[in-house]
């Protein structure tokens, strides 16, 4: 098992946890509030607001634990690029640190309309705690950007000491490396997007609801493929992964039109989660395109001689085992090659 064996490693690991710990412990008392404070004749089948604030703190909880154990697999394997990928997600989880706090406060709001909480009590005992969660991400965010610099001069020549001094090669590589992270952040992009769809919006007597949950599974089938097809260089099989990211693209832009621009039935059954969903979707489309064009990079690289350092994982001691990012040389004898970085 992976244990960190850096000082910017452990503070990588620290940062994160502290944090997680943090927000974690100040969205579950939010949610225990919450769910205290609900009246028990207050039925979540006849208001979708009662089921809106649970599912909204439930998925940040979901996102804060995926993003530790996002950062353990980075550190595993010394890959920089998905350490730098870590701090935009952070930015993600601000930004929807700060929609939350205005969908919780609309749901707390109407749910004291029809008297089934007390809105007044539950909103200022929780506002300072829900206050207090984008400024705690902020602080993080600026901590890990200073981390992931020292991590990206303390990992960038172990993932490239291997390979030969080719810029093109290396830049095949870069490319590979940010399609493989794409698709770990793709996945909990789109989690979180249907877990709202399916637990406020969808009618569980509607056909789309076993669609939706029929969806997840499909999905995660196809990001693995995506990976494995990537690794042996299968064009036709890249082919219609990349068909599969158009569709889902469709799916995204449907369903983000659908919330704001739809009969007054449809956008109602969206309304309690339509901030959130609307941010969800926002960067699910945004990382599906650049996945797409990272993609086309990726299948323009096969047959380029990339696949043979893919593939290769003979490493030469048992502390690169664990780095699998790295190019393993495929070359016997000869020199080792001077220290590289990113360009």
């Amino acid at each position: 098992m992976y244990r960190p064996n850096s000082f910017w490693t452990w503070a990588m690991v620290i940062v994160t946890a502290v944090q997680a710990a943090i927000v974690l412990a100040f969205e579950s008392y939010v949610f225990a509030k919450f769910q205290t404070s609900l009246n028990r004749d207050a039925n979540p089948e006849n208001n979708p607001y009662s089921r809106a604030i649970p599912t909204s703190l439930t998925l940040y909880i979901f996102g804060f634990l995926y993003q530790l154990l996002l950062v353990y697999d980075a550190l595993r394997l010394k890959n920089t690029i998905q350490v730098i990928g870590l701090c935009m997600f952070n930015v993600a989880l601000l930004v929807y640190a700060s929609v939350q706090m205005t969908q919780i406060h609309d749901a707390v709001s109407n749910l004291g309309d029809f008297h089934q909480i007390d809105r007044d009590r539950v909103w200022d005992a929780t506002k300072p705690y829900l206050t207090a969660v984008p400024c705690i991400i902020a602080l993080g965010f600026v901590l890990m950007s200073v981390v992931a610099w020292k991590l990206y001069d303390e990992f960038a020549w172990m993932i490239y000491k291997h390979i030969s001094a080719d810029l093109r090669m290396k830049r095949r590589y870069l490319a590979f490396q940010i399609y493989i992270a794409l698709l770990k952040f793709d996945f909990c992009f789109f989690l979180g997007f249907t877990i709202q769809l399916v637990v406020v919006v969808v009618d569980k007597s509607n056909v789309e609801f076993y669609l939706t949950i029929a969806a997840i599974p499909v999905t995660i089938l196809i990001l693995f493929m995506a990976a494995l097809f990537t690794r042996r260089e299968n064009k036709l099989g890249m082919v219609a992964i990349i068909l599969l990211y158009f569709a889902g693209l469709a799916y995204f832009l449907f369903k983000l039109v659908r919330m704001w621009h739809s009969s007054e039935n449809k956008m109602k059954l969206y309304r309690p989660v339509r901030k959130s969903m609307t941010a969800f979707a926002v960067i699910t489309i945004s990382l599906i395109l650049i996945t797409i064009i990272n993609a086309c990079f990726c299948t323009a690289n096969f047959g380029k001689g990339l696949k043979p350092h893919i593939a290769a994982r003979k490493l030469e001691s048992e502390d690169e085992k664990a780095n699998i990012t790295e190019m393993p040389s495929l070359s016997h004898g000869g020199p080792v090659p001077s220290r590289m970085t990113i360009e």
